[in-house]
């Protein structure tokens, strides 16, 4: 049966003059390894908990060469990845996610290619950025890529794949069907990145410059910066693949972990967890670390197995609805490739390094006081004395970029607060000091002000005469 319906779809998608060859054979065989139903159960008796060994603690690592001219050698073997394909649509904006404005007027990319400037600079090293965009980001990026065209960093720009949406009902690809648009289609999830690497001539031009190490991580991460310390020790200990990982919080509980299963180091995602286990999984006690999906990885290895179409990693069926029709979108994640790498380790890092701003209440953290700003990279302030972030609730009316900036006259000042909830019509006034736990809820049907310097302590407000 499954036979059937391939060779089927393989007609279909040869009809599709939008993609390339070698994406017509990335998704059939992609589909193929969807239908044999070849995803193994993981049998949870085998799962063990990573070692030292296998997940080192950041505070082992050895420091880095003080040498410059050391330092220089190392960072010219690194290129620099940013998974630039999603779009800014949880926020409320239409272009692509990292061009948000995060801080005193700054994008992601502002950020990113400001970093990497400074890292240049200091160092005379020439790390370039790879930007890997999606059909859905690619225009939109290149014109923004032009403003940089002055600095001192290469940027290259390559699209991750382009696949069709599959319709459900019989398996057929949805832009056969007179979709011939954007939602036709889909990019199939960052684990992608390899073969695009690949596919789209940037990994030859690497190897060729004298690269070794790819460092990739997500756009909206801040806090995922060049750690020469962490490259020193892969080319130190010939690691093909690194994932940095961090300690687990409540908030945390859904991100994907490091196990040691048959001798290999892989990473567990959540929808590969039976049902019977998935408390456990959510736990503190037995998993302790997530994915914060900063990962380094070899670029020879990625050129082996890439070649060898060994990259298989686990399949994650999106089901999705387009004009009410059904239809089913597979994708990969990055570091589930983790097990396919030789000397494959996972480094336990501290939080700092995973910053991702994945909604408004993510922004107001990092345009607060509670960071500050300093070529480029975002700095906790020390004031601040609980290691971890304040929690931050915001309601429906603050979800859209533009309608948070308006409510808010100035971001408050966090430094002291433990958590906030807002809902209603709630609106803020310039110079407000939380502190403590504080909850704002506005009544329906009213306009709840927070008048300039308002300092609330621990506080419950749900109407005027509560501020």
């Amino acid at each position: 049966m499954a036979d059937a319906k391939i060779a089927k779809l393989q007609s279909a998608v040869a009809e599709l003059n939008q993609i390339s060859e070698n994406e017509k054979s990335g998704f059939i065989s992609l589909v193929s390894r969807y239908l044999s139903g070849e995803a193994e159960q993981i049998e949870w008796s085998k799962i063990q908990t990573p070692t030292d060994e296998v997940v080192v603690p950041y505070d082992t690592l050895s420091p880095p060469p003080e040498d410059l001219e050391a330092t220089k050698k190392l960072l010219d073997k690194l290129a620099v990845l940013k998974l630039n394909g999603g779009l800014g649509t949880t926020m409320g904006c239409t272009g692509p996610k990292s061009v948000i404005e995060v801080r005193n007027g700054f994008t992601f990319l502002d950020l990113i290619v400001i970093q990497i400037e400074s890292l240049n600079k200091k160092y005379g090293c020439k790390v370039p950025l790879l930007l890997m965009n999606s059909f859905n980001t690619h225009d939109d990026t290149q014109k923004i890529v032009e403003k940089y065209a002055n600095s001192n960093i290469e940027i290259h720009t390559f699209n991750q794949s382009q696949y069709p949406r599959l319709v459900m009902e019989d398996f057929q690809p949805l832009p056969s069907k007179g979709h011939a648009g954007k939602d036709g289609w889909y990019p199939p999830g960052h684990g992608d990145v390899f073969p695009s690497l690949m596919n789209s001539g940037k990994l030859d031009a690497l190897l060729s410059q004298g690269k070794e190490y790819v460092f990739i991580a997500n756009s909206d991460n801040l806090g995922a910066i060049v750690d020469i310390k962490i490259l020193n020790h892969l080319i130190n200990n010939q690691n093909e693949y690194c994932m940095e990982v961090t300690p687990k919080t409540l908030a945390d509980v859904k991100g994907g972990t490091l196990i040691s299963y048959e001798g290999r180091v892989q990473l567990l995602e959540i929808a590969q967890v039976p049902d019977a286990h998935v408390n456990e999984f959510k736990s503190i006690e037995k998993f302790k670390i997530f994915n914060t999906n900063n990962l380094w990885v070899n670029l020879k290895a990625i050129k082996r197995l890439v070649e060898a179409d060994a990259l298989k990693m686990e399949i994650i069926p999106n089901p999705k609805e387009v004009d009410g029709v059904k239809v089913l979108q597979l994708e990969t994640a990055a570091g589930a490739a983790i097990r396919f790498f030789d000397h494959a380790i996972g480094i336990n890092v501290p939080r700092s390094r995973f910053l991702p701003v994945k909604a408004t209440s993510d922004l107001l953290l990092v345009q607060s006081d509670l960071y500050t700003l300093v070529d480029g990279f975002v700095i906790r302030n020390k004031a601040r004395t609980n290691p971890s972030n304040p929690s931050i609730e915001l309601g429906p009316e603050f979800k859209k970029v533009a309608n948070f900036l308006s409510r808010f006259k100035s971001i408050p000042s966090i430094v002291e607060l433990d958590s906030l909830k807002v809902s209603g019509d709630v609106w803020f006034g310039e110079g407000v000091v939380l502190k403590g736990n504080v909850s704002i809820a506005a009544k329906s049907g009213v306009k709840l002000e927070i008048s300039d310097g308002a300092v609330l302590e621990n506080k419950v407000i749900n109407g005027p005469e509560d501020i």
